[in-house]
């Protein structure tokens, strides 16, 4: 059950609804990664008021955007996921709260009403659609720890799952895609748009550690990759997809927050 780090691959099928005002010109699938100081900032920016004149120009000027290349979608992904902001379902797992903002790279002004969607395994290292693949037999529905959310007015997408477990050959991560202009459907998902990028996001290994203890994680008995291990991940922190993680409470089965801004070259 692994992945191979060549080639992205993109949903050509996903045509843009030509119902749709006309998507958002992208010159090239790049996409840039502030974190730190960098994402305190734009959130400080997109809280305060209006100003006069424009805003952005100050953030960009105060912000240091990375450039990060993309990364495999992998043989998990599926079309079709719902649209919201909680996509643990009734998984076991400690609490994973995501805030994931998007932003212009050129004038680091965040980016609104981008789809942000991502997809990972469970405490067992199974993906849903998929269960059975790391040798563990539990209900399968097609839909569990797979959605995105629509980013608001200050380019943040906030999404509610659970830390990810392992699988055979990859370290512990997420699966993200960023589209534009989608056209949402009424049975809650998605279609058209343009898909701007592809990648995966990685968890500090100490913090793994401590979450692998846990009796939950512990029942899966595959032995475990670690980040330095990892035939993906590049070893290049934030730029390469490092969620800067906040334990929720006092001890590891709290859960943990995971910040990341993703800034779009428009």
């Amino acid at each position: 059950m692994t992945e191979t780090s060549t080639g992205t691959s993109t949903d050509s099928s996903r045509a843009p609804d030509a119902s749709q005002a006309p998507p958002t010109a992208i010159g090239r699938r790049t996409v840039l990664i502030a974190t730190g100081a960098t994402a305190a900032t734009l959130a400080v920016g997109a809280a305060a008021p209006e100003a006069p004149t424009a805003a952005p120009a100050p953030v960009a000027a105060a912000a240091v955007c990375t450039l990060t290349k993309e990364m495999t979608e992998g043989p998990y992904y599926l079309d079709g996921q719902l649209v919201r902001a909680d996509i643990g379902e009734d998984k076991t797992g400690i609490a994973l709260e995501l805030t994931l903002t998007v932003v212009d790279d050129s004038t680091c002004a965040p980016l609104n009403n981008a789809l942000v969607e991502i997809w990972h395994c469970d405490a067992l290292g199974e993906y849903s659609g998929f269960v059975g693949n790391n040798g563990h037999d539990e209900p399968d529905n097609g839909t569990f720890l797979r959605g995105g959310v629509l980013t608001g007015s200050g380019g943040v997408a906030r999404i509610t799952t659970v830390y990810p477990g392992w699988y055979r050959g990859r370290c512990v991560h997420i699966h993200v895609k960023v589209h534009t202009d989608v056209t949402l459907t009424d049975d809650g998902s998605f279609t058209g748009g343009q898909e701007l990028h592809t990648g995966q996001l990685f968890f500090d290994e100490t913090i793994t550690t401590r979450v692998a203890a846990l009796a939950t994680y512990a029942a899966n008995t595959v032995p475990r990759t670690t980040l330095a291990q990892d035939g993906i991940y590049d070893d290049g922190g934030a730029a390469s997809g490092l969620l800067t993680l906040t334990a929720l409470g006092g001890s590891p089965s709290a859960g943990y927050a995971g910040t990341l801004t993703l800034g779009v070259d428009g």
